[in-house]
């Protein structure tokens, strides 16, 4: 058994040192450079940035643009609207203000989009358009390296490096090589994205991750900024996507794109019988019809001309090819029979859904020196591409101020050491406690049984009481003890060890934000059975939540909604103050 793991220890100092290579982390990057092609721009991104993230294997619509008729304050009424009325005004409004000429420089960089006689895009409803954008990540790639920034793939941030109140830089090691990465940064801009696998998923088995999120975003970000201090918002509006089942691929193709109705096992348009019809009503409702014995439910796509099954198939092939494959097999044309559905597992999310970071309109978060952006930044759902783009921009704009009069901040060796040895230990006794059977996968298993069983998953209806949350909690503690005699037998090994460390204290976390709001706000995606109705006197608020690592525990706070005006975070050197203006 090994005693001591020695890796090469890697040091770079860099101006901005971005972590992820997805939507948001790319254009980031590319800002950034923009700006001032002089500075030493570093992203790292645990696979590789070409097929990453969210956009890995592409997409068929750009969600987030304004098409004629459509502002920036139309755009923050429709995401309003559809989060029953609490969303930070201020972070969409700047988000919908740069959202079209983040698609202009998709176009600019290759991407193809759809056009109509007259050169203008072909639209998919008001804030919608069409591309064939199966190749949109390999592009965003290549803009990434023309612009000259560091690009670390295959590197894993641990945690980061914090001075007071001041992340300082990055802690991270490679999955291909024995190196351990000492990132010292001016500013840190995180772009982790969100969190999969908290959930026991729709498919069990070696098709665990056929899912509709990415499985391999594991809220490594959160986790990390949770462990540094930072302030976190809206946990508990967990975001669960209504798909087709068991590929899960999207519906929207489907319901936006040919206005294809929901219906259930008699044929019955079952939406009809609801006034709101939002993102979140139509899963409930969908659930309600299979609860009372009106199931399955469908897109019922049977009515369309057989031109359709051509169209159809194209569009899923820029995205998700899963479905293609399923008529394939089952030798069947699209339109042939309707599309059964049903919801994914929950995730923790800020590009549909309002969990991450809590920052204000610069994206700053609540630690100096840290910005946040895409699905990691919480307070603005619906944000989409675009959108992720946006907010990387923000970031980066205001980073590349922000830098002007920081220097580099000395590291404590100490520090480093802690933290390889606290990285690398599951290695170093993988053979003590491989007969134990305590492996990464293993409490993935136990992590997702617990928040399935008692948090709200797939087999309870996504419903939530405080009994039942209360034994989450406990059981979630225990986990995380257990965690500590777990092993991995190598680089890769390794990286899933420390994907199922974040993902268990952003469960305690989530546990614990859907214990302290006493209302259902969103069904299905925070359904407290002992607290069922929408109570806007008492809850239109944010409820946010600071981890306290030396006392183990999740402190709850609340935010005021302010209808629009702008939130500010202060950095004040070594402390912090956060206050609106």
């Amino acid at each position: 058994m090994l005693s001591t793991w020695e890796p090469e220890v890697v040091r770079i100092d860099a101006d901005i040192l971005i972590i992820g290579g997805g939507t948001a982390g790319c254009q980031a990057a590319i800002t950034a450079k923009e700006k001032n092609g002089e500075l030493k721009v570093v992203v790292i991104e645990k696979a590789h940035v070409e097929r990453s993230g969210c956009l890995a294997s592409g997409v068929n619509a750009i969600n987030a643009y304004l098409n004629p008729g459509e502002t920036p304050q139309s755009y923050v009424d429709y995401v309003k609207k559809d989060t029953a009325g609490l969303i930070r005004d201020d972070l969409t409004y700047t988000i919908g203000e740069r959202l079209n000429n983040c698609t202009r420089r998709l176009e600019e960089w290759g991407l193809p989009f759809l056009k109509d006689e007259n050169g203008n895009y072909v639209a998919r409803g008001r804030r919608s358009v069409r591309i064939n954008g199966e190749r949109i990540k390999p592009i965003l790639a290549e803009a990434l390296r023309k612009s000259g920034a560091l690009v670390l793939n295959r590197v894993v941030a641990t945690n980061y490096i914090v001075k007071g109140r001041k992340v300082i830089g990055a802690f991270a090691f490679s999955v291909r090589e024995n190196k351990f990465y000492v990132i010292r940064a001016k500013a840190v801009i995180c772009a982790t994205g969100g969190a999969a696998g908290l959930y026991k998923p729709n498919n069990d088995g070696s098709a665990r991750h056929k899912m509709w999120y990415p499985p391999f975003n594991t809220g490594t970000g959160f986790a990390m900024g949770l462990r540094a201090g930072a302030e976190m918002t809206s946990f508990e509006m967990r975001f669960i996507a209504l798909r087709i089942k068991d590929v899960l691929s999207p519906t929207g193709t489907i319901a936006q794109g040919v206005h294809a109705p929901q219906i259930n096992a008699r044929g019955e348009a079952y939406l009809r019988n609801y006034v709101d019809r939002s993102t979140y009503m139509r899963l409930y409702a969908t659930l309600k019809e299979n609860r009372e014995g009106r199931g399955p439910c469908y897109l019922d796509i049977t009515g369309l001309s057989e031109d359709y099954n051509r169209i159809l198939k194209e569009a899923y092939l820029n995205m998700s090819p899963g479905i293609v494959l399923k008529w394939a097999d089952e030798g069947v044309e699209p339109t042939e029979k309707p599309v059964e559905i049903c919801g994914s597992e929950p995730y923790i999310v800020g590009g549909h859904g309002l969990a991450g970071y809590w920052i204000d309109s610069r994206r700053r978060t609540t630690l100096e020196g840290l910005y946040a952006a895409g699905d990691v930044a919480g307070g603005s759902p619906k944000k989409y591409v675009t959108g992720s783009m946006a907010e990387g921009e923000i970031a980066a704009e205001d980073a590349v101020e922000y830098i002007k009069n920081i220097t580099f901040e000395s590291i404590d060796e100490s520090l480093i050491k802690e933290e390889i040895q606290r990285v690398y230990t599951p290695l170093i006794r993988s053979d003590g406690y491989k007969k134990l059977g305590f492996s990464p996968d293993e409490f993935e298993e136990r992590l997702q049984k617990i928040m399935d069983e008692y948090a709200g998953g797939i087999s309870s209806y996504y419903e939530v009481y405080e009994e039942k949350l209360n034994i989450a909690k406990d059981l979630l503690k225990e986990l995380q003890k257990d965690v500590n005699k777990g092993y991995a037998e190598d680089l890769h090994d390794l990286m899933k060890y420390h994907e199922v460390i974040d993902r268990i204290l952003v469960a305690r976390a989530v546990v614990e934000h859907l214990l302290y709001r006493k209302e259902t706000r969103w069904r299905c995606y925070q359904e407290r059975i002992d607290y069922p109705y929408r109570d806007d006197e008492k809850w239109l608020k944010f409820v946010n939540s600071i981890y306290d690592s030396c006392k183990d525990e999740i402190k709850i706070l609340e935010r005021p909604y302010t209808n629009g005006e702008n939130y500010l975070v202060t950095w004040l050197g070594s402390g912090m103050s956060g206050c609106k203006d």
